[in-house]
């Protein structure tokens, strides 16, 4: 379950003010992970989008060396796309792609069971886009700083140009 530990919301908060549990069940905060560039993506195991598991595995294994780290939170929110239990989860993604970026527990990232972490990813202001997450797959881009700096619809592939275009600029400043 994630948690906000403040208990106000204001747009100067940050990932930082948040914990949640990884896929082993233990509790992370969010702030183990400042200082570096954030790809923020709701995952599942059974969409036409999980190839892109692949694909991130890879822009991690890029660019983790230059402070840069994907956290993945599976959801079943879209068709029950991901029934798994957690172990399921993380079996899956070690053996058929090889995921060895953070995974986390299974949150719900739409809804009014919606986890305030991803309640408070789409509220935020960003060039692309707000508002609910369509489909499995959405990323958020962190900057350094704890802030959504760009939105990624599902359908853009982690390899592709606009996606490592982004991730770069964030890494260069």
């Amino acid at each position: 379950m994630i948690m906000m530990t403040t208990t106000t919301s204001n747009q100067n908060d940050s990932i930082y003010d948040f914990k949640t549990d990884n896929i082993d069940g233990e509790q992370i905060s969010l702030s183990e992970y400042q200082g570096k560039v954030i790809l923020i993506v709701n995952v599942a195991s059974k969409c036409g989008y999980t190839p892109q598991y692949e694909g991130l595995q890879n822009l991690f294994e890029e660019y983790k060396e230059q402070d840069f780290v994907i956290l993945g939170f599976p959801a079943n929110n879209f068709s029950g796309q991901e029934p798994g239990s957690n172990e399921e989860i993380k079996q899956f993604c070690k053996l058929e792609y090889g995921v060895d970026f953070p995974m986390f527990s299974k949150v719900s990232v739409k809804g009014d069971d919606q986890a305030d972490l991803f309640k408070y990813l789409t509220e935020q202001p960003n060039p692309d886009f707000t508002g609910d997450i369509k489909w499995n797959f959405e990323k958020f881009l962190i900057n350094k700083e704890g802030f959504l700096t760009r939105r990624f619809r599902s359908d853009v592939e982690p390899e592709s140009d606009e996606l490592v275009g982004a991730v770069k600029e964030e890494l260069s400043k």
